[in-house]
């Protein structure tokens, strides 16, 4: 019989005897938020200022916290590609230390086997079951895509991870290299619910029947309709990200999944990112599904949800009804994620309905997020042909099914009122509206 502790002890190491097994030219990838290991990163940015390496390329997803390749004493030799972005990649993209990856979220798998193929996957995993396998913890993701071309696979073993039963798993004999680092989870901050987030919350609310399947985004306006839905019953969930307000919704009974066709009994989710609480409660669950993006947020896979409803946000959307949720203007901000997928699964869904929902105003008040036009250099994120309703403080828009002079009214009707003269003399100037 096999010993698989003999071998964990075989390759265990210091995050700086892990980070020397990098070559020059090497193609490195993490994934999604918790599956990142920020000590390995700084241990390899440190061979690069020191000249030890050169030509390094690192694929990265939703980075928390700093990330060194995203810096300039860096970039010429440690080369950052950013497929949705974190705080410190949109800060270096926009400086010109770092690239982006344009793509959708259900998409990220196939790309990185038919194209990007790193041969380097780094992840920060929960220790190892008596069996000598790894689960990824809070991350489904694109790591069975990642496995499949990587050729060197080094892991952070973390005793707070938890071990999710259904996300990816890691044999110790698929690994190169791994070291032990024990600091507690990085969590989310509380979001605080505003009284306009909270009114949009109640309309959204009001759409959304019993027995529902939800996928709920980031951000005030998602947290408030997780809030309000404790009153409901029978809802289910199948989401890209877990957060803590759909944790809140199944310790109140609102949702125990009885009713969805697929997974039934089970909340599924492609990562998850909240509290400790929330980590604890992934631990060993087998209730709890973390699962690979390319099926989670497959369309076709969410349409099968009778009655799905998806909840995004957009920084602005023009009369047609593009949507913008990834950029201003040309400045950088994320990416498109896995709001199309959503939205195209929603409106496919029997009963279905997709929600793209944002405060009237920017900028302390002083711009509007419905516009005439998208501003110059603004990426669309959801097509016109997709969008379905949108929401702000002042109502729902459906846009699905409505010619372009009857969204841009609708869309007018719920505009902050103090930019409605001016966005109907933009309508009647381009002939949209007579």
């Amino acid at each position: 019989m096999v010993d698989y502790q003999a071998l964990y002890n075989e390759k265990r190491m210091s995050v700086e005897e892990a980070a020397a097994l990098i070559p020059s030219g090497a193609v490195c990838a993490s994934d999604t938020a918790l599956a990142h290991t920020e000590s390995f990163y700084q241990a390899l940015a440190n061979r690069v200022l020191r000249g030890e390496v050169k030509d390094i390329t690192h694929h990265s997803i939703l980075e928390f916290g700093d990330r060194p390749f995203f810096t300039k004493e860096v970039s010429e030799e440690y080369h950052a590609i950013s497929w949705f972005s974190g705080v410190s990649a949109r800060k270096g993209i926009n400086q010109g230390y770092g690239d982006v990856m344009p793509a959708y979220f259900r998409d990220f798998p196939r790309l990185f086997r038919e194209f990007s193929k790193p041969e380097i996957l780094i992840a920060a995993v929960a220790p190892m079951d008596k069996h000598g396998y790894f689960s990824v913890g809070c991350v489904g993701g694109a790591t069975p895509a990642l496995l499949d071309t990587a050729k060197t696979v080094l892991l952070e073993v973390n005793r707070h991870m938890p071990r999710s039963l259904a996300s990816p798993q890691i044999h110790i004999s698929q690994v190169a290299a791994l070291w032990e680092d024990d600091h507690p989870l990085r969590t989310s901050t509380p979001v605080k619910i505003d009284e306009v987030s909270a009114r949009i919350g109640e309309l959204i609310t009001d759409e959304i029947p019993n027995g529902a399947t939800l996928q709920l985004g980031v951000g005030a306006i998602p947290e408030a309709v997780g809030m309000a839905l404790k009153s409901k019953r029978n809802l289910g969930i199948h989401t890209e990200l877990f957060t803590d307000s759909m944790m809140a919704l199944i310790d109140c009974g609102a949702v125990d999944n009885s009713l969805k066709p697929i997974h039934r009994g089970k909340t599924v989710a492609t990562f998850a990112f909240g509290s400790q609480r929330m980590y604890d409660y992934i631990d060993d669950n087998p209730m709890m599904e973390i699962l690979p993006v390319d099926y989670v947020n497959d369309p076709a896979v969410i349409a099968q949800h009778p009655n799905f409803i998806s909840i995004n946000a957009a920084l602005e959307v023009d009369f047609f009804g593009q949507v913008c949720a990834e950029s201003l203007g040309t400045y950088h901000i994320s990416g498109t994620g896995g709001q199309s997928d959503y939205v195209r699964g929603a409106v496919q869904s029997k009963g279905g309905k997709s929600f793209i929902a944002f405060t009237s105003t920017a900028n302390g008040g002083q711009s509007s997020r419905i516009t005439s036009t998208l501003t110059p250099g603004a990426v669309v994120s959801t097509s016109k042909n997709d969008v379905d309703y949108i929401v702000t403080e002042y109502g729902i828009a459906h846009l699905r099914g409505a010619s372009l002079s009857q969204r841009t009214k609708a869309l007018i009707s719920i505009a902050h009122p103090k930019f409605r003269e001016e966005l109907t003399f933009q309508a009647k100037k381009r002939n949209i509206i007579i």
